[in-house]
């Protein structure tokens, strides 16, 4: 998806604005909000992959206009909406209207701090061979879907290296539609005079991690 998001490589935004000795939260609500998203039941259907595309989905006058924690708060009442765990009406007064159906208890806000994080692989065994071996050289494709990719704008069409291979991993394209597969994952090295012709001197090199299906082998 080339959405307001994907905002790599691109000019007219402005230099990237460095706070030495950054606060976590600037505002109290940002906490608050913070801790909400947190505490929420997860709807049986949603993954990280699922979370972006939404996200991704908001206006770009909106999404570059709101903090990044509202954004985080538009997104999942846009989620709770879509899975039925919750109405707009019910989101616009601030109060469930309905039982939710929830599958275990609410956290109290208290006990956020002290939750563990979920231990979750995403990679696994698959039977397909990995197509390109450590040195080969390589071009991403230009035919992204619709939705959410993690391969960005100012990398598709270029030429690469593969400089490792990950075994395979959740594929994050179809993960963002509900669809779960795993597709062999590699890191691929670009000169950044591929990326960015402009700086053809330039001896630095960018590394992305990039699934099999965003490579096709150099021609």
């Amino acid at each position: 998806m080339d959405g307001i998001h994907d905002l790599g490589g691109k000019h007219g935004f402005g230099p990237v604005q460095l706070e030495k000795d950054e606060e976590q939260f600037h505002e109290e609500w940002e906490a608050r909000a913070r801790a909400i998203v947190m505490a929420m039941n997860r709807a049986p259907d949603w993954n990280l992959d699922w979370f972006r595309h939404c996200r991704e989905l908001i206006d770009p006058l909106d999404y570059l206009g709101r903090p990044y924690l509202d954004q985080w708060v538009q997104t999942y009442g846009a989620m709770l909406v879509n899975s039925g765990w919750a109405t707009v009406e019910e989101l616009a007064q601030g109060k469930s209207l309905n039982p939710p159906p929830a599958q275990s208890p609410p956290m109290r806000a208290e006990d956020v701090a002290s939750r563990p994080f979920a231990k979750v692989r995403f990679d696994a065994p698959i039977d397909a061979q990995p197509q390109f071996e450590l040195g080969a050289e390589v071009r991403t494709v230009t035919n992204v879907t619709n939705g959410h990719t993690r391969l960005p704008s100012y990398a598709r069409n270029k030429c690469g290296k593969v400089i490792s291979h990950h075994g395979a991993h959740v594929y994050a394209d179809d993960n963002a539609l509900k669809i779960k597969r795993h597709v062999h994952l590699y890191t691929v090295e670009f000169p950044v005079a591929e990326l960015w012709p402009e700086v053809e001197d330039s001896i630095d090199s960018v590394s992305l991690d990039l699934w099999e299906t965003y490579l096709d082998p150099f021609k």
